[in-house]
Formats: C-alpha cells, structure tokens, sequence
C-alpha cells in the first residue's frame, strides 16, 4: 500500500510503499477512505510530541471500510464504515481505565503516535477504540469528528454551563463547536491570529456574536473559555476575559510556556484547567449529536501525496476549517 512516512521528526514525510498491516486478534483491518489532519499532527511532525514509534503513518482521524476482522473481534462486520480517533488503546485495569477516564491512563497509546495512522490506503485498530460513524455524513465530513469533534466536545462540557463563551483559536475544533453552543442558546466570542479577518468572517458567519484578535477584550465579561490555540500567552489574556468564578480550559495536547501573570486574574475563584485526549464515552454522546443538530464541517482536501503541503498550510493558517486527506 501507500504510505505517507515519518522517519525523522521535523523532516517532510515521504511517500512510500509498504507491506499491508496485519490485524491482531482483537484489531480490525480498515481500507481508509478519508483522514482528517490535526494541530496535533503538527506537534507530532514539529518534534514538540517528543515520544513517537518511528518510522510512524501519523494521522488519526480516520474513516474507513473493514477489510478484515480479527479472531477475537466482535460487534463490527466486514464492509462496515468506522472512525478511528486518537486514543488507541488503554491497559483496561489501572484506576482511570476503571473510572471510564481511560484517557489519563499511563499506558494509554495513540493513533498515529504511537501506533500507526491514516496517512495511508490502509490501516489497523483496536475495535475497542473504533466508533461508528452516522450515515449523516459522508468521509469527508466526517472526519474531522474523530478528533476536533471529540476532544473539542470533551473541552467543551467544562463550560456547558457558560452562556458567554470565548473560543481562542478559531480553527478546525471551534468551528464544529461553535455549532454545539449555538444549539444551546449560548453566545460565542471568536479570538483569532491578529488580523485574520477570514477566520473572523467566517467565525460570524457560524454565529459568533463578537470576533477579533486574541489579544482583544470582548466587549462583555465571559462565562467561560477554551483555548484551542497552542499559545501559553493567550492563558492570562483569558483569565482577564472571564468573570468571577469563570473557567478557562485549555484544550490543546501541547502549549507553549504560560507567561507569569500577577494572581488578581485568577483571584475570584476563577479557574484554569486542561483537556487531555478523549474517552470512549465522549464518542458514545458526541457522535449521534453531531448527527442530531446536526453539525456541518467545513472541510479543505488534499490527496494522500500532498500531506506536507497540507500540514504547511495548517501551520501556516492558510484555511478555514478542517483539512481532510483523500485515500
């Protein structure tokens, strides 16, 4: 098959042609079709995720078609279209997998990290960490669910309760769940790179009430606020953007360093927090909303063989959206 190949972190991966990858007993082989490309392909790819299996397929938003089934497998049939996300695999034992919090789990393994990706005709999974995917959508929208879907929804169930919201970073993640919170009646406020007034454009146009540079106020105090930027900087300027008693929750796997900031901004019972990867349960409730409401992804393709330039203009901020590989 053909693969897009990392050998060495912070150096362009390349095209190849490899042998088919095996499934174990309790994996499914997938014939992909579509796969999403993620900030955190970039952080993987850059060398700030210092710990990848390399040679590594990165990718880990995948959508595709069983093409074999592993002796132990049970519950999914051959021809059946399934989403792979990033969290791969968890022991199953230790405190958090018992708690359903598999995604703190210290021998948690992830797709496309630790664990071959989607960048590439064909790949293998634990059908314990595969979903389902709505027949609403087809692979190219649906993609992105599988990781700015599910992780972006896990950030935002930590400020459910909020009805005046800040997203920071209006990229791939805030696009879809922009649409979550308007669906609930809540208020959005869209921070951007400086002067991207695309991005602002099109924050409005999904129903942000106010867009601007991140390092503007919003013209009203914040409930809460997600940062999905991996900008450490944009911490304190959110704390300064809630109320009293508001959450700020940083949803990125990698930030930059967080600058000091004096304690009057966290002062008021304010509160910051983090996001770490995703659990299974998250795909269990976020999935069939994303069908209900039903949420659109704004998508932007590349074939398999252009995914340099496609993490280019990821990291670059060339798009809107969410960039989608075509198998």
């Amino acid at each position: 098959m053909r693969a897009m190949i990392l050998q060495q972190q912070r150096q362009p991966l390349q095209l190849a042609d490899v042998p088919l990858p095996e499934p174990a007993a309790h994996e499914i082989q997938i014939r992909v079709t579509a796969c999403g490309i993620c900030r955190t392909d970039l952080h993987v790819v850059d060398g700030d995720l210092t710990e990848p299996k390399l040679p590594l397929i990165p990718g880990h938003q995948i959508i595709g078609h069983i093409t074999r089934l592993g002796a132990e497998v049970s519950g999914f049939e051959l021809g059946e279209r399934v989403g792979v996300p990033w969290l791969g695999g968890s022991c199953g034992h230790c405190w958090y997998c018992q708690q359903q919090r598999e995604n703190l789990c210290d021998a948690a393994r992830y797709t496309g990290y630790q664990i071959n990706g989607g960048f590439a005709e064909f790949t293998v999974a634990d059908a314990n960490y595969c979903f389902a995917i709505p027949d609403d959508y087809d692979d190219l929208q649906a993609a992105p669910l599988l990781c700015a879907g599910l992780i972006g929804y896990r950030a935002y169930k930590l400020v459910a309760n909020c009805q005046r919201i800040g997203l920071y970073g209006f990229g791939a993640a805030a696009h879809l769940l922009i649409q979550v919170a308007r669906h609930h009646n809540q208020l959005v406020y869209a921070f951007t790179r400086s002067g991207d007034r695309e991005a602002q454009d099109f924050a409005r146009s999904l129903g942000a009430i106010w867009a601007g540079d991140s390092n503007q106020r919003a013209p009203a105090e914040l409930d809460g606020a997600i940062i999905f930027a991996p900008a450490g900087e944009l911490v304190p300027e959110a704390l300064r953007a809630v109320r009293k008693g508001g959450r700020v929750v940083c949803a990125g796997i990698h930030m930059s360093d967080i600058p000091g900031f004096p304690y009057e901004i966290l002062w008021g019972e304010r509160e910051i927090c983090s996001v770490a990867n995703l659990t299974r349960r998250d795909g269990e409730e976020f999935l069939p909303l994303a069908a209900s409401i039903p949420i659109e992804t704004s998508t932007v393709h590349y074939p398999l063989e252009q995914a340099n330039q496609a993490l280019d203009d990821l990291r670059m901020g060339r798009f809107t959206g969410a960039a989608v590989l075509v198998i």
